[in-house]
């Protein structure tokens, strides 16, 4: 499935960062190249706004990315990891996200999100047919909803490029090539 995609278009990303996050790990045991992702997801388009869903821990570890993805020009909301009685943990910004690309909608002419998720199809078809929106997802298609592939008007497989949309954790793609401290992905500078 291809759609056009031309310069005057304009677009907005929003990326749900532990979909993609735990997707590389998982089936890569790499980090997400963002730098290449938002590339990409505007393909030479008019980006509007960029925003990636993160969530925040009590060490605050994660701080070094939130800055390497502000250098790339990808805002962070935040939220703070909820821990309940019980141990278990709960970081969920689907709600958020899919929201915010609603209340975006009527200013653009694509929305991307980056993720896999099966749960945002009917924000996708609310986009479609509200707003008039193109809609995309850029993801790997390994870990993506066979729902959510057929319901958007673009699909990009992260899974066709691996070394395009990765990097190996712990190899030599230390802190010099603008990877971020921590277990969250890595951002470095647009090139």
């Amino acid at each position: 499935m291809s759609v056009v995609k031309h310069k005057a278009q304009r677009v907005a990303v929003f990326i749900d960062t532990q979909n993609l996050y735990h997707s590389a790990k998982n089936l890569y045991h790499s980090k997400v190249n963002f730098v290449n992702v938002l590339k990409d997801a505007v393909a030479d388009r008019i980006l509007v706004r960029a925003i990636a869903y993160v969530v925040t821990t009590e060490s605050g570890e994660e701080q070094g990315f939130f800055e390497a993805l502000s250098k790339i020009g990808i805002e962070a909301k935040t939220k703070d990891l909820q821990v309940f009685a019980g141990g278990a943990k709960k970081a969920d910004w689907d709600v958020g996200m899919a929201i915010d690309a609603i209340k975006m909608g009527p200013k653009l002419d694509a929305v991307v999100l980056a993720t896999g998720d099966g749960d945002f199809v009917p924000a996708v078809e609310y986009l479609k047919t509200t707003s008039g929106c193109q809609v995309e997802v850029i993801s790997f298609g390994r870990s993506s909803s066979s729902r959510l592939k057929e319901a958007v008007d673009d699909f990009v497989d992260m899974d066709d490029n691996i070394k395009r949309y990765t990097i190996k954790s712990g190899g030599s793609h230390g802190k010099s090539n603008g990877e971020s401290k921590g277990n969250w992905g890595s951002a470095k500078r647009l090139a």
